[in-house]
């Protein structure tokens, strides 16, 4: 926190704030919100909202326009998303002093009555906002920081709190308290006390409607939820549970608390248990070292979530505890909550999801029979199919699978990666080489009609050549011969 004002100095030298302390002396420009708290806790961010007193819509309007572009969305409530020419990066947020006033604190912000007014205090202000380490801000002209609900101390011990009542300013907009949860993670700060009871008596309006109408689109909630699993996905998923969320949101998930499993492969607990133990994984030094250059992506962290989650719903007590195409089924269900709670609009890649969530046994499945050569190239060397993810899926899947040894079930997984690797050709390249034999050479040899029959023998062909078992194409030809 020592020498957080130095990032601020590069704003007072753009020429758009030159020119606007030029034309109008009487300006004050504020640096506001989530740039103040991230310059504080020594955080990149490209969050730059500024707030601009003692200057009308039309004027300020007319002097960014000067600058660079101007977007006319929010210009009805003296609110301009600003492109200055020549500066790198995101649109920054330019606004007048407002105040928002819920209308009937139905918990929807959109429901919100917003009034700007260039003479409006700072301090009003910042009292709109929704946490007290986002209501601060830094007053160029006189180089020092506003903070009247105390920010800088809340950031200095590690707290999210509310500003003014927690219960009032949840009942102005219910997304807030994703948003809390969100900071929380992504900052490993603790919510305050009063804050967290109040989100918890709070937390089922999640799921409030108006009539037909959500209060809280599945679109808000995905966007808050994506970000904190990105984040922290364990402290995530832990807090969650803790504040009743997963119960409004994705009961499905608390089905695999007290789910058992067999105790000779999974000594470490039940399916939720080695849910997280195979999230905890993904920072363990025998993953990083396996995947040294490669950052989860949030795909892979919502697959490994939710790889397991057919497990209660497939279990069957026979000889031993099985669970019967758990694997197909957790991506069924996957899909059915990604749908719920529109998880695609928050910029997850659905499929790609789905695809690893049902192939994740594949390498318990090919254990003694091993795969077909064709079958690797499909799933591994395929650009179509996240092969790569799977991987990292399947490697933190058997870190998480503990004998009672405490030993970890991945030798599963190194007999896979070898076969994996045994098609590839050695050297740099990391794609397969091409088919000896194509379509037109079997028509053009065999006089043979288009139908199924070619696809099969171009089939027998590619597995032989990816066996290494055929190097040219009359060796191809060949070996077809022998099928006609």
């Amino acid at each position: 926190m020592k020498d957080w004002k130095k990032q601020l100095t590069f704003w007072p030298n753009q020429p758009f704030l030159k020119q606007l302390k030029k034309e109008f002396p009487q300006a004050e420009i504020f640096l506001v919100g989530g740039a103040i708290r991230d310059a504080i806790l020594g955080r990149e961010t490209k969050d730059f909202d500024f707030v601009i007193r003692n200057v009308n819509k039309k004027d300020l309007y007319e002097l960014l326009n000067n600058f660079g572009k101007v977007n006319l969305v929010g210009k009805r409530f003296g609110v301009f998303k600003f492109k200055p020419r020549g500066l790198v990066g995101e649109e920054i947020d330019i606004a007048l002093p407002r105040t928002e006033h819920s209308i009937d604190l139905s918990g929807a912000y959109r429901d919100f009555k917003i009034s700007s007014n260039a003479k409006l205090k700072i301090e009003d202000d910042l009292s709109r906002r929704d946490f007290t380490i986002n209501a601060m801000a830094w007053d160029f002209g006189q180089n020092k920081l506003v903070d009247p609900f105390s920010g800088l101390n809340d950031l200095k011990n590690k707290i999210i709190k509310t500003v003014g009542k927690p219960e009032q300013r949840f009942k102005e907009d219910y997304s807030r308290m994703l948003r809390a949860v969100r900071f929380a993670v992504q900052l490993n700060f603790k919510i305050e006390v009063k804050t967290l009871a109040s989100i918890k008596k709070s937390i089922k309006n999640l799921n409030k409607k108006i009539g037909s109408e959500r209060v809280v689109p599945h679109e808000v909630i995905a966007k808050e939820l994506t970000k904190a699993i990105g984040a922290n996905p364990v402290l995530t998923l832990k807090l969650l549970d803790e504040l009743g969320a997963l119960k409004i949101l994705m009961p499905e998930l608390l089905k695999m608390k007290g789910c058992p499993q067999p105790r000779n492969w999974h000594s470490e607990g039940d399916v939720w248990k080695h849910t997280i133990l195979a999230l905890q994984r993904l920072s363990d030094k025998k993953f990083l070292h396996e995947f040294p250059k490669t950052k989860p992506s949030n795909e892979l962290i919502w697959a490994i979530i939710f790889h397991d989650i057919g497990k209660p719903y497939t279990i069957r007590r026979a000889d031993r505890l099985h669970f019967d195409n758990h694997d197909s089924f957790s991506a069924n269900k996957f899909l059915e909550i990604a749908e719920r709670l529109k998880l695609a609009s928050a910029g997850l890649n659905i499929n790609a999801i789905e695809k690893m969530v049902g192939k994740h046994m594949m390498a318990v499945h090919t254990k003694t029979q091993g795969m077909k050569p064709t079958t690797i190239e499909k799933y591994f060397y395929n650009d179509a199919f996240p092969g790569a993810e799977l991987m990292m899926l399947i490697y933190a899947d058997s870190l998480a699978t503990v004998l009672p040894s405490g030993k970890t079930m991945d030798e599963a997984y190194q007999k896979f990666k070898k076969q994996i690797k045994a098609i590839k050709p050695k050297g740099k390249s990391t794609s397969l080489p091409k088919p000896l034999v194509n379509g037109h050479d079997l028509i053009k040899e065999f006089k043979l009609p288009e139908g199924p029959k070619i696809g099969k023998f171009l089939a027998i062909a590619r597995e032989a050549q990816l066996a290494n078992k055929i190097k040219t194409k009359a060796d191809g030809l060949k070996l077809i011969k022998k099928y006609l």
